[in-house]
């Protein structure tokens, strides 16, 4: 609106006037406007709730849906002193009573005590044995005991020997070690010279300062010798971790099946699946005492995830001994619509019948988590019944905003052409007003007019 003298002719509020008008056109339509957006922007809010908690409790499957989940072992010990133990899938449930008479230890030989590690030696080949297998390292007049730490630690042919240099009273040793423990794997070394003294051979006459030795221990009596401290032979599937020895110790390891991870699951999938149904409940639910409807309800999308939903939970599943259910197990529907967890059923069940509540969970294609994920993948996933909703809510949004812009327009238009009409309106009235007041002057002044006085 442009600057105007408004009202000055006719002395009328022409704002006002005009307020009052456009108001009465547009406050109605603007009202309607926001509550289009409301119901729309509430829709989509409670769409996103619904696919959060659909998400939530898919995600809760995860574990469930995994065969290798069910075929976990765990294993305890009566104390932790001499040994750790760890398991896979194909130990056997049962007890062993272990004790460690030794552990393997590695063999660590030396070369004579030399009072300077750095003197050259002479010319000639370093030959290393162990278990069979053998390098060598070439040595020239260059080198001394310090260079050939690094020739020896550092030979790409090296079949497990590690060097140093150890200093003691009587001067400073190479010290060589294996890098594996037991008897099998004891250290030879040849020198042989080829220049002309005998300093090489003469240095790498070996001394044993560690002797190499095999670890011994005993499950339930029966003697088992090996050349390492990791045991991988004596128990299927068990894996025996030596650190200390004292035959008169007795350490019990006990090997069962790894229930409580699966009953975990269990438990947070029963606490997800009611929550989801909490919040479909929340978004369809109408209060008779107020008189207020939940955003979907009556809508036909919660309702078929309901049932759909609540089909799968009831129904059996086809295992290796027979048809399993949810309730099987343990776990049933309460009058309100949740679930809820016998736990002395779930737990005896677990403890049973492990294979078959795998079959019944993982199975591909026909188990639970299957069947599950297959009908919340529908709604779930990018470009699902939940996205393609909501994209069409978008679309009623943008033409809503196009709506409102629009009539802004038509408002603003509307407003000018009542100003333009008022204040033509006033001009002529203020004319009439002062070619009024000009003929009553000049009557006043005509000669024979008298002025009748107030």
């Amino acid at each position: 609106m442009g600057l105007t003298s408004v009202g000055l002719g006719s002395g009328l509020d022409i704002n006002g006037i005009v307020s009052a008008l456009v108001g009465s056109e547009r406050d109605p339509k603007v009202a309607e406007f926001n509550s289009k957006e409301g119901e729309i922007t509430s829709e989509i809010s409670a769409l996103g709730s619904l696919k959060s908690a659909l998400s939530t409790f898919q995600d809760s499957l995860d574990f469930l849906s995994k065969a290798e989940s069910f075929e976990s072992n765990q294993t305890s010990l009566s104390q932790r002193d001499y040994l750790s133990a760890t398991v896979d899938d194909t130990a056997v449930a049962g007890s062993y009573n272990i004790s460690v008479e030794q552990l393997a230890e590695s063999q660590k030989v030396g070369t004579i005590a030399v009072a300077d590690v750095t003197a050259a030696l002479d010319e000639g080949t370093l030959n290393f044995a162990v278990d069979g297998e053998d390098f060598d390292i070439e040595v020239t007049t260059e080198d001394t005991l310090q260079t050939l730490v690094a020739k020896i630690n550092d030979s790409e042919d090296n079949i497990g020997v590690t060097a140093t240099i150890v200093n003691s009273d009587a001067g400073a040793q190479l010290v060589l070690t294996s890098d594996e423990t037991g008897i099998a794997n004891n250290i030879t070394v040849t020198a042989t010279d080829t220049g002309a003294g005998t300093v090489l051979a003469d240095t790498f006459t070996m001394t044993e300062l560690q002797e190499a030795k095999d670890s011994i221990i005993y499950v339930d009596g029966l003697k088992l010798t090996s050349s390492s401290n990791e045991i991988t032979n004596a128990i299927d599937g068990v894996t025996l971790n030596l650190k200390d020895a004292d035959v008169a110790e007795t350490t019990k390891l006990t090997v069962s099946k790894n229930t409580g991870a699966v009953e975990t699951a269990i438990g947070e999938f029963v606490g997800a699946y009611n929550e989801m149904m909490e919040t479909i409940g929340g978004l369809t639910s109408y209060n008779a005492d107020t008189e207020q409807a939940a955003v979907l309800q009556g809508d036909a999308l919660p309702r078929g995830i309901q049932s759909q939903i609540r089909n799968v939970i009831s129904s059996a599943f086809s295992t290796s001994s027979g048809n399993l259910s949810l309730a099987s197990l343990g776990v049933t529907t309460t009058r309100s619509g949740t679930l809820e967890i016998d736990d002395d059923i779930l737990q005896d069940a677990l403890k049973n019948d492990m294979s078959d509540i795998k079959d019944m969970f993982s199975a591909e294609n026909s188990g639970f988590v299957a069947k599950m994920t297959g009908y919340l993948d529908a709604y779930t996933e990018t470009g699902g019944v939940i996205d393609s909703r909501d994209s069409a809510l978008d679309g009623r949004l943008d033409r809503l905003n196009s709506d409102r812009e629009s009539f802004a327009l038509k408002m603003s238009a509307l407003e000018a052409r009542l100003y333009k009409q008022y204040n033509q309106m006033d001009l002529i009235v203020g004319q009439l007003t002062s070619q009024s007041a000009d003929l009553q002057a000049r009557l006043d002044s005509l000669p024979g007019v008298v002025r009748k006085e107030k």
